[in-house]
C-alpha cells in the first residue's frame, strides 16, 4: 500500500495548479493497485474540493499520515512535516537566496526532498515540467501586450479565461496585426509552446534568412536557436555542446535581428555566464526597432537587460524608458520599450497546465514508486535525505549551512 497526499499550496499568492486533477487521481488508483490518494482541502485550487469528492477521491484537512506528499511550488518552512517524502519545485539547486531557509529546514527535519526540475529520463532529458504552458501563455501575453501598446486590439487576459479553449476564442482579434516581425528565441518546451500560439493565430513562419533580409505584407515570425544569435569570440566554428559547457567563450550577435524585429518573445534558457542578447546602451538607438518584449524566461537582469523586475499576472507589463534608464507604467509612449515579465505564466491556465503535468507524473514518476525506482529516476532527483544532502548535491553544503 502507498498513500499519496496532494498538498494545499501554501505560498502567497496561492498557486492554483495541482499535481493531479480529479480524473488523473482516478486513473492513478486504477493503474497502480495498492495506491490511495488523499487530497488536502483547499479553497484556492482551480479544481474544487467537490470535483475530487464527486469522483470518489478522499478530501481531508490533514495529510500528515501519507507516505508521499505532492505539491507544486515551494512548501513554506512553517508547514513542513518532519520525516516526510516531498515532491515539489524547490528552486534551490542554483542556491537561490530566497529558498536557503527552506533547504536548511528540509535537512533539519530529515525530509526526503525530490525536485520535479531534476526528474529526467535515461538520456538526461527533463520529463516533468510546465514549460509548454509558460510558452503558450507567454506568447499570448506578448500579443496582448503588443495589441494594447499600439491600440490594435484588446485580448482578454489568459487568467480570466476558463481554459485554453476559451483563450483560443480570442485569437481572431489578432487578425488586426500589421506586417510586423516577431522573433522567438529558444528550441525547448517553452519555445514550442510559444510557436503553438503563433501558428494557431495564423502568423506565418519564415526562415531566419528571409526574416533578416526580406519585407512582408503580413505579420511573420522566425525561431532562433542559440547558433543564430551567438558566435565564438575567437572566430572558430559554432559548437553547440561547447556553447553549453563554456558559454563565457561566446558573444551575442543578436544585433543582426534588433533592427528588423518589432516583438521579441524570449523563451531560451540562459546561463549567467552566457552573453546577454543586447546591452542597455543599444536600446532606443537607430538599430533597435524592438518596442515590445515578452520575456517568458523572466531572468531579472539576465538575458534581456530591460527585464529589471518581474511583473504579476494582474499587472503583466511595464515600460523601460531608454532616455532615462528608468522603469515607467506600461504603455507610457512610443519611445518606451514595453516588457511583459510574468514569472509564473502557467498559473494563468491552471486547469490545462495541471492536466498536462499530471499526465507526465503518471507516465514517468508513479511507476518508479512501484518498481523500486528501477531506472534511478527518483534517486537522481533527490536533493536531501535523512538530514543530509545527497552526493550529487553536495555542492549546496555552504548554501544550506551544513
Amino acid at each position: 500500500m502507498l498513500t499519496i497526499g496532494l498538498l494545499r499550496e501554501g505560498k502567497t499568492p496561492p498557486d492554483r495548479r495541482v499535481p493531479l486533477t480529479p480524473k488523473k487521481c482516478v486513473e492513478a488508483q486504477s493503474t497502480f493497485p495498492g495506491l490511495q490518494i488523499a487530497v488536502q482541502s483547499s479553497p484556492h485550487r482551480s479544481y474544487a474540493d467537490q470535483e475530487y469528492r464527486d469522483l470518489g477521491i478522499e478530501v481531508r484537512d490533514d495529510v500528515a499520515g501519507c507516505d508521499v506528499l505532492l505539491g507544486v511550488k515551494e512548501v513554506p518552512v512553517a508547514q513542513l512535516l518532519p520525516h516526510q517524502t516531498y515532491l515539489f519545485f524547490s528552486h534551490t539547486i542554483k542556491a537561490q537566496p530566497a529558498n536557503q531557509p527552506l533547504l536548511r529546514a528540509v535537512l533539519d527535519h530529515h525530509i526526503k526532498l525530490i525536485d520535479y526540475e531534476l526528474i529526467t529520463n535515461g538520456r538526461g532529458e527533463r520529463v516533468v515540467a510546465f514549460g509548454r504552458y509558460a510558452g503558450i501563455v507567454g506568447a499570448y501575453n506578448g500579443l496582448l501586450t503588443y495589441g494594447r501598446k499600439h491600440g490594435l486590439f484588446a485580448l482578454k487576459p489568459a487568467y480570466q479565461c476558463v481554459d485554453m479553449d476559451d483563450m483560443q476564442e480570442e485569437y481572431f482579434k489578432v487578425k488586426a496585426l500589421p506586417p510586423i516581425k516577431i522573433a522567438v528565441t529558444g528550441t525547448g518546451r517553452v519555445a514550442q509552446g510559444a510557436l503553438e500560439v503563433l501558428d494557431r493565430v495564423g502568423i506565418r513562419r519564415v526562415s531566419v534568412y528571409d526574416y533578416l533580409y526580406h519585407d512582408f505584407r503580413e505579420p511573420v515570425y522566425t525561431q532562433l536557436g542559440s547558433a543564430d544569435y551567438n558566435s565564438r569570440r575567437d572566430g572558430r566554428v559554432w559548437d553547440t555542446p561547447d556553447f553549453h559547457r563554456h558559454p563565457e567563450a561566446y558573444e551575442s550577435t543578436f544585433g543582426l535581428f534588433a533592427p528588423v524585429t518589432d516583438l521579441l518573445i524570449a523563451c531560451a534558457f540562459w546561463h549567467p555566464a552566457a552573453p546577454r542578447l543586447f546591452a542597455l546602451a543599444d536600446v532606443g538607438g537607430p538599430n533597435f526597432r524592438i518596442n515590445t518584449i515578452a520575456d517568458v524566461t523572466c531572468d531579472v537582469n539576465g538575458s534581456i537587460p530591460v527585464t529589471q523586475r518581474s511583473s504579476t499576472i494582474p499587472a503583466p507589463a511595464f515600460d523601460y524608458d531608454p532616455a532615462t534608464g528608468a522603469l515607467a507604467p506600461p504603455y507610457s509612449g512610443p519611445q518606451t520599450i514595453t516588457v511583459m515579465a510574468v514569472d509564473n505564466l502557467p498559473c494563468e491556465l491552471p486547469r490545462n497546465a495541471s492536466r498536462d503535468f499530471g499526465r507526465q507524473l503518471l507516465d514517468h514518476v508513479f511507476p518508479q514508486f512501484f518498481n523500486g525506482d528501477a531506472g534511478g529516476v527518483l534517486a537522481r532527483a533527490t536533493i536531501a535525505q535523512d538530514g543530509e544532502l545527497t552526493e550529487r548535491f553536495g555542492y549546496l553544503a555552504g548554501y544550506a549551512g551544513v
